[in-house]
């Protein structure tokens, strides 16, 4: 759609999102001597309902289906999303071009009194607007009070310095990245919580085929970001599960190993199945559809259907 000097970028508007389509920008710009960069802002279905379960939207989807349109008419070259926000499975036509280094990828407990999350009084509000950090709180306190908590980073923060919540369970990479760090009370073990698939992730999503985007964006690809991102979706992919359904997945690259965890869950805690595999990099994608078999034949299939999921 343009000069060979010039991209289009699409990116939500939120705080964050404006943040990681800057942040691709400059890189490529660092890259790419005399690459011009436009943004344009793209106002998803997400955005527009800011209040009720994001499941009650459709799931997923509601963060990037504008902006995957926009792709596919050509008005935009490249999207920058979270990768978390972004389906297991494309719009036909789109491929993610990239993925650039992985930030933080752990959980965080903001709290109005500085308490960590074994630490809040027993009946304190923490709010989260994700079943799988709810499952998870609810798992080490049963005794706290899970509210949901929607809204952009700073409305969620501001709604824990005004005491509608006493703390609240956030991504450390968006915190990090608006330079919000000494906000954070705690950051959690993925032993306590198990991250959200791709959580720490950016993904750039570009037209299949688009030879130019292509070269462009190998500029920006990480191979650790690629392997432990390939294994952890491959583990959702596996599972076929929706938003009614807690489900984390975290990978590691130690050496040349893939060590790939996954959580299947009820939002009540009342079950909750946890399993690990390990194997060579090369084989990434396997397994992580091999954790999604064993966690299916554990019980995964029966609560994600229970559950609506499946």
């Amino acid at each position: 759609m343009s000069n060979e000097d010039h991209i289009v970028i699409g990116t939500r508007g939120s705080a964050l999102a404006r943040w990681q389509a800057d942040h691709i920008t400059s890189e490529l710009q660092r890259l790419v001597p005399g690459l011009r960069v436009d943004q344009k802002i793209i106002v998803t279905e997400g955005d527009r309902f800011q209040t009720g379960p994001v499941i009650e939207l459709g799931g997923k989807g509601v963060w990037v289906k504008e902006i995957e349109a926009a792709l596919l008419e050509g008005s935009i070259d490249l999207a920058v999303h979270s990768l978390k926000d972004v389906p297991s499975e494309l719009a036909p036509g789109l491929i993610l071009g990239a993925l650039p280094r992985r930030a933080d990828p752990r959980d965080v407990v903001v709290s109005r009194e500085g308490k960590t999350l074994r630490e809040l009084p027993a009946g304190s509000r923490v709010g989260t607007s994700s079943l799988r950090r709810v499952c998870q709180v609810l798992a080490l306190r049963k005794d706290l009070s899970v509210e949901l908590l929607r809204g952009n980073v700073d409305t969620r923060l501001r709604k824990v310095a005004d005491g509608v919540v006493d703390a609240a369970i956030l991504a450390a990479a968006g915190l990090d990245r608006l330079g919000l760090s000494a906000r954070i009370t705690e950051r959690l073990s993925p032993d306590d919580m198990l991250p959200a698939i791709g959580q720490g992730a950016l993904a750039i999503e570009t037209r299949d085929g688009d030879a130019r985007m292509a070269a462009l964006c190998a500029t920006l690809d990480d191979r650790e970001a690629q392997i432990t991102v390939a294994a952890e979706r491959a583990l959702l992919a596996g599972l076929g599960a929706g938003c009614r359904t807690p489900v984390a997945g975290y990978a590691v690259l130690d050496g040349d190993t893939v060590v790939l965890r996954g959580l299947v869950g009820r939002p009540d805690a009342s079950e909750i199945l946890r399993d690990e595999v390990r194997g060579p990099a090369s084989s990434a994608a396997s397994l992580g559809q091999e954790l999604a078999t064993r966690l299916l034949a554990r019980g995964a299939d029966r609560i994600l259907a229970e559950l609506g999921d499946r």
